[in-house]
């Protein structure tokens, strides 16, 4: 699962410097990055939830 969403997730960045996404905090090319840290918030969940279990 945190391959999956690792994958997507840089996918989307990959596509927003392309072509910017366009929602609100995500209109600029140079915004990907945050992009990344919402992957790393999403990765990092994934983890704990998997150790919690």
């Amino acid at each position: 699962m945190t391959r999956i969403i690792t994958l997507l997730l840089l996918l989307a960045m990959g596509a927003h410097l392309i072509k910017p996404i366009g929602l609100p905090g995500l209109r600029r090319r140079r915004d990907f990055w945050k992009i990344g840290i919402f992957a790393f918030a999403m990765v990092m969940l994934t983890v704990l939830v998997r150790e919690s279990v």
